[in-house]
């Protein structure tokens, strides 16, 4: 069955006539009573088989009804997910079922009729304010896991995740009675939703199209249908548009919503039409696309600053030169370094790493002396090193990982000896989007006395990095995979060991003095860069620093986390669809590949639908083997894709499987 576009929100109306008894004053309770049952069926929470008429058994019901009727409808919409419709499959309601925290603090999640569980397409939204009294002493039983601990909510794949929490847990909306958790029914007593949300794109004004994507949804062309699914909508549900001057739930606590529509109008590209269809990027992974501030920002260099820098005595250099030093600075600011000094601006990640192994590595690295690597490395981090081992006669050893695609900790233990002179591995497989235990792992190694090279290629768009805390040696990235330009990058190292490591390219800005007897070389990050830079694109860096850090980076990864948690409960429910990489730690990719179809027949026929994906080895071969396939299909989100992106392309892979 084809999902509700997460975005789009539900609310209640009560469009009946009350009576209201002459003698008494009162409503009729029948029929309030029924207002009330009508409502608590669109909001998700504690399922009660039956439920009194009597209103002194119901005070918070009767409390709730009535602010209903006195202010003709809720202050508030509530997403309602292609899980709940999923309910009308026949399941019996579960008495007072669990509702765990979603990873979004502020959240919680219903329970889901398909068994995805705590699907984060599911999210109600509650004012505080319009919940009675009794609601906010309510305290409920957590999940725990077989021994005893708190089970933590899985991003994606394997792990205690909430699938595996909510088995069982079925939500019946054809008779869900009082969704309410009401302390009279139930005796469970949960706290209030704390007064935070995080960003979402479920309040924009996005609802010129719900009337046709609610088509699309009750009658979906591809889907299967389900035993019992009824496609009829609920006649207590309807589409609303909010109106101009209404004020959401985080407007009012002052929480700025996170707006991946917005967004994505700073993104020109993200304009275009392929194949008579809007661009959907979802190869991120590969390149991100640029905001038009960092192209007004480039623009501008060249228009009013472009000059070589350092050492000249007019305006233009000296303008150049503050412009590409400031992005120095900024990228110093992001990564958490402690100097500037320990910047070193390259083409990209790929330089970066063979730039350690061409300097540090030919100058430290004797025969015998071991390199580790991970099962998960780009090619990048592993084809400088495999040469350097070729020439000089080191061993190259490499981190196991299990069938999901997490590395062996244990393992990696056991490889560290006196002979271990480097680790270098990954913070975000590039093909997989396992993220590892990357602070644990530069410790261990510093334990047995070895450098470290941390590849952030893939880490840096998706998650906040900080070099103090994570104390690798050296931590490389790449521009262009940032929302930055191409042919930029970044060596953060160390800076005494920078300055303990001879050059490994040699010409003008590196030098302090040169005769034919002698050269002197500058200290770092001078002596690691010869000759003229990019410069103009390094003030476009850090641009693209500025921009996403204006965003917040935390809010970034917490909206991804919640697009990947969406697009992973969708994509599972696909018949034939293999994913590879299921590790309970992950950044946005979703590789996989399909029965019945070649990767590049999947491509294609997304690309017929506007939707760019990565299709391939994705220069990450030795890890595609080790999960038995040459190549997977990539999609890779970013945080100005949305959940109506992912349900084009789930359509996309719907209707393929239908051909089947």
């Amino acid at each position: 069955m084809m999902p509700l576009p997460c975005w789009t929100m539900w609310k209640l109306t009560d469009t009946m006539s009350i009576n209201i008894d002459d003698q008494t004053g009162l409503p009729d309770l029948a029929q309030l009573q029924q207002l009330a049952n009508a409502f608590f069926r669109a909001v998700p929470g504690e399922v009660q088989p039956t439920v009194s008429l009597r209103p002194e058994d119901h005070p918070n019901a009767t409390a709730m009804a009535g602010k209903i009727m006195g202010n003709g409808g809720l202050p508030e919409l509530t997403t309602v997910s292609h899980d709940a419709l999923a309910g009308q499959s026949g399941m019996a309601p579960q008495q007072t079922p669990v509702v765990p925290q979603h990873p979004f603090s502020g959240l919680q999640t219903p329970p889901s009729a398909t068994g995805l569980g705590a699907s984060s397409s599911v999210i109600s939204y509650v004012p505080l304010a319009d919940l009675p009294k009794a609601e906010e002493d309510r305290s409920g039983p957590q999940h725990t896991s077989a021994n005893g601990g708190r089970v933590p909510a899985s991003v994606a794949g394997s792990g205690a995740s909430p699938s595996h929490l909510e088995q069982g847990q079925h939500f019946n909306i054809k008779d869900p009675e009082t969704g309410f958790p009401d302390a009279n029914l139930s005796g469970a007593s949960r706290p209030a939703p704390a007064a935070t949300a995080l960003p979402l794109e479920a309040d924009q004004p996005y609802w010129a199209d719900v009337n046709a994507l609610l088509k699309q949804v009750v009658t979906p062309s591809f889907a299967p249908q389900l035993p019992g699914f009824d496609a009829a909508v609920p006649s207590y549900y309807f589409g609303s548009q909010p109106q101009e001057n209404s004020t959401s739930f985080r407007q009012q606590a002052g929480i700025p919503a996170f707006n991946a529509h917005l967004f994505k109008k700073d993104f020109p590209i993200l304009n275009e039409t392929v194949n008579g269809k809007p661009l959907v990027w979802f190869d991120n992974a590969a390149t991100t696309q640029k905001p038009t501030a960092v192209m007004d920002r480039i623009t501008w260099f060249y228009e009013h600053e472009n000059s070589n820098i350092h050492r000249a005595a007019h305006e233009l250099a000296a303008r150049a030169t503050d412009a590409y030093e400031a992005a120095r600075e900024k990228v110093r600011a992001f990564l958490g370094a402690r100097s500037v000094n320990e910047i070193i601006f390259v083409r990209g990640a790929t330089e970066a790493i063979n730039l350690v192994a061409q300097s540090w590595g030919e100058q430290y690295l004797q025969s015998g002396d071991e390199i580790v690597v991970s099962h998960l490395e780009h090619h990048a981090n592993i084809v400088p090193w495999k040469r350097l081992a070729d020439k000089k006669g080191l061993k190259l050893r490499v981190i196991p990982v299990d069938d999901d695609g997490q590395i062996l900790l244990d393992e990696y233990a056991k490889l560290l000896n006196a002979n271990t002179k480097l680790v270098a591995f990954t913070q975000v497989s590039n093909a997989l989007g396992t993220v590892t235990p990357a602070q644990q792992m530069v410790a261990m190694a510093h334990a047995a006395g070895a450098k470290v090279l941390v590849d952030g290629a893939q880490s840096v768009s998706h998650m906040t990095v900080n070099m103090q805390a994570l104390d690798a040696d050296w931590f490389v990235f790449s521009g262009h995979k940032v929302f930055g330009p191409t042919g930029i990058g970044v060596v953060y190292g160390k800076e005494g060991l920078l300055n303990a490591t001879q050059p490994w390219q040699g010409g003008g800005n590196m030098i302090q003095d040169v005769t034919f007897e002698e050269i002197r070389y500058h200290n770092a990050p001078g002596r690691f860069e010869a000759g003229t830079g990019n410069i103009a694109d390094a003030v476009g860096l850090g641009a693209a620093i500025d921009y996403i850090s204006r965003i917040g980076m935390e809010n970034i990864g917490q909206y991804e986390h919640f697009l990947l948690e969406y697009a992973t409960g969708l994509i599972k429910q696909i018949p034939g669809i293999r994913r590879i990489g299921t590790a309970t730690h992950k950044a946005s990719v979703l590789s996989f590949t399909m029965d019945g179809y070649s990767n590049d027949e999947i491509g294609k026929a997304l690309n017929d639908e506007g939707i760019a994906v990565r299709t391939g080895h994705h220069c990450a071969q030795p890890i595609l083997r080790r999960m038995g396939v040459e190549t997977t299909v990539r999609p890779s989100l970013a945080f100005y894709n949305t959940c109506a992106d992912v349900d084009r392309f789930i359509d996309v892979l719907w209707k393929l499987r239908k051909k089947k």
